[in-house]
């Protein structure tokens, strides 16, 4: 029988390469399940705080009203923690502790103080509902389209007599909001000027034109005072992963140093999101996929790959964000992003999960469809 020299094997390099690849992600699988492990913990940790301080209240036969109070603070807490996971989850648990009524004023009122809830699902739970107040459009069109159904009908209802149709309030209200993008947003270089935005309005009060004098201060005070998405209480990052279009493993290239590194990627809101375990609650880079275009591409080292680029201004850096070494957010150094999947299924689900990403917009389409609907009633 032949026997190998001590530290020697019969593997290629290639396999001893393997071997290593494989062993770092059993070592970052372990980590991610350590985190895992941690914050399922400090969960139940919190369930049972407020466990003891349910007990607590029903062992004590005449309680004060500061022990009340403190009861009551927990319930809200809870029901608030609810909420920004599950909205209507959220608003049925503080409805059965009596920490709110069924009254739909008094929710009304809990949502507007907005105290500790997720803007997010602020306007998931509204967006199954009605109206457009002080939080965050959803990503969902259907969603998009009945709030600012009820937003139009309600403000035509207040203000009777200003437009024709409770449709000119929609379309005006959507030419708003991107017009507000468009002057006030540093990535737009195209800033709409005040004739496209008469344009943009032209027949939409049931085939006639909105008097100009009415447009000129829509589009001055947008210009002078624009309005801005109000900040959330910590929560938003994890509430926007909760449901992606697409996530798993895949290989990034870096930017200034070509090492290939595995990451926790994310699609969702027209952005790809990648993070270092799956358990992180922030991403180590972000990539706004506006304005870029994506295609498989090959590579000497590593198989099944496609590239993120801007086709319009190939060797200058795409517009994106990642956290240092020091825990700094700073800008990305990539003229462009190539990344390798484990299969060329995975690779072009990836592709297509993208493309389907990039042109999403359903503002334009949702404008489309209303602006259709006055031209065929004229």
């Amino acid at each position: 029988m032949d026997f190998c020299p001590a530290g020697s094997t019969d593997l290629s390099e290639a396999e001893e390469a393997e071997i290593e690849t494989i062993r770092q992600h059993r070592q970052e699988l372990l980590e991610d399940i350590k985190k895992l492990k941690e914050e399922i913990a400090q969960v139940f940790a919190e369930i049972e705080c407020f466990q003891n301080a349910e007990k607590r209240k029903e062992a004590d036969n005449n309680p004060g009203e500061q022990t009340s109070k403190l009861s009551q603070k927990d319930k809200l807490s809870l029901g608030r923690k609810k909420f920004n996971m599950d909205p209507a989850k959220g608003i049925q648990y503080l409805i059965e502790q009596q920490v709110l009524s069924s009254d739909l004023q008094e929710i009304a009122k809990f949502l507007h103080k907005g105290e500790g809830l997720n803007k997010t699902a602020i306007g998931d739970y509204l967006g199954g509902r009605q109206f457009l107040w002080s939080f965050r459009l959803p990503g969902e069109a259907q969603k998009i389209d009945r709030m600012m159904e009820a937003f139009a009908n309600w403000y035509c209802k207040c203000n009777p007599g200003v437009f024709q149709s409770t449709d000119t309030c929609y379309i005006l209200s959507f030419s708003i909001i991107m017009l507000n993008t468009s002057l006030h947003n540093p990535n737009v270089k195209d800033k709409t000027p005040f004739e496209r935005f008469v344009s943009i309005n032209k027949g939409i009060d049931n085939g006639e034109d909105l008097p100009e004098e009415l447009l000129k201060n829509l589009f001055e005070s947008i210009k002078n005072e624009p309005f801005s998405i109000p900040e959330d209480d910590g929560n938003d990052l994890t509430h926007t992963f909760f449901n992606p279009n697409r996530e798993g493993w895949l290989l990034k290239l870096g930017g200034r140093v070509k090492t290939w590194k595995r990451r926790w990627f994310i699609l969702t809101d027209n952005c790809l999101y990648y993070f270092e375990y799956t358990t992180d609650k922030e991403p180590l880079g972000i990539i706004p996929l506006e304005n870029l275009s994506v295609q498989k591409v090959d590579d000497p080292k590593k198989p099944n790959c496609f590239e993120l680029f801007n086709p319009k201004c190939k060797g200058q850096k795409i517009k994106a964000c990642k956290t240092d070494g020091d825990g700094k957010v700073v800008e990305g150094k990539h003229q462009s992003y190539k990344i390798s999947a484990a299969t060329p299924a995975e690779r072009d689900e990836w592709i297509e999960a993208i493309r389907t990403s990039i042109t999403q917009d359903p503002f334009y389409d949702l404008v489309s469809a209303r602006k259709k609907k006055i031209a065929s009633k004229n």
